[in-house]
């Protein structure tokens, strides 16, 4: 079966950097769509950024420019770089591919 690890999270101040990891196994990673969702605390789950299996990427608006989705087929892992990190990208972070999802993890951006 398809499993899903996320990785990277932790706490960071504003303005700060992560880099996550999601490493895939139980498939072909490389003929996979991949996603990142995020879930802050009392909000519903959002999408965050995709990539196809080609390397093209889209994005949620408020990331443009701060956040890096990026894979490396070799190594079956997809990453989301993070920049300028902003209080409200706290949340949990999770990966998805078809109707799989990771267990999540935690990204705190606080003083």
């Amino acid at each position: 079966q398809v499993r899903l690890v996320e990785s990277g999270g932790g706490l960071v101040q504003p303005g700060g950097s992560l880099r996550l990891s999601c490493r895939v196994s139980g498939s072909i990673f490389s003929l996979l769509i991949m996603d990142w969702y995020r879930q802050a605390p009392g909000k519903r789950r959002e999408w965050v950024a995709n990539i196809n299996t080609g390397g093209t990427t889209n994005y949620l608006d408020s990331v443009k420019g701060r956040f890096t989705i990026s894979r490396d087929n070799a190594e079956n892992t997809m990453y989301l770089q993070m920049n300028s990190l902003k209080p409200e990208d706290t949340a949990v972070y999770y990966c998805r591919t078809n109707s799989h999802w990771g267990q999540g993890t935690q990204v705190t951006v606080s003083s």
